[in-house]
Parts: structure tokens; C-alpha cells; sequence
């Protein structure tokens, strides 16, 4: 994913060029330079979700009949 994106900005800053739009260029030094650093939106853990799960200890339920 991080070839796909650095290939996406190269290609956005070459047309920036080519086409003379240096605001489309600055876009693409931003793509361009999250895959390099590996920085984006959720940061280098990739939104990792934690893999251990604590649970509360269960507890013994108590039922009074009403009638």
C-alpha cells in the first residue's frame, strides 16, 4: 500500500509540473511524503486494535421471585 501511495504522488507531482499547478504540487509532496515517513491519518500503528481483551470477572446473579 505504501508503493501505491508513493507512486500516486510521484505521478500528482510530475503532472503538477508538467502542467505548471503548483497548489495540485504541494498536494502532491503530501502524498508523496506519507508513505516516505510513514505518517497518515491513524499514525505509524495503523490503527492497530489491541489483541487482548480484558474482561470484567462474572458475577453470580440473584433472582427473587415477586408473586
Amino acid at each position: 500500500m505504501r508503493f501505491f501511495g508513493l507512486a500516486m504522488g510521484i505521478a500528482i507531482v510530475v503532472q503538477a509540473v508538467i502542467t505548471h499547478q503548483w497548489m495540485i504540487g504541494i498536494v502532491g509532496v503530501l502524498f508523496t511524503s506519507m508513505p516516505i515517513f510513514n505518517i497518515g491519518c491513524c499514525g505509524p500503528d495503523g490503527c492497530a486494535v489491541p489483541s487482548t481483551k480484558k474482561s470484567a470477572p462474572a458475577k453470580d446473579i440473584s433472582y427473587e421471585e415477586v408473586g
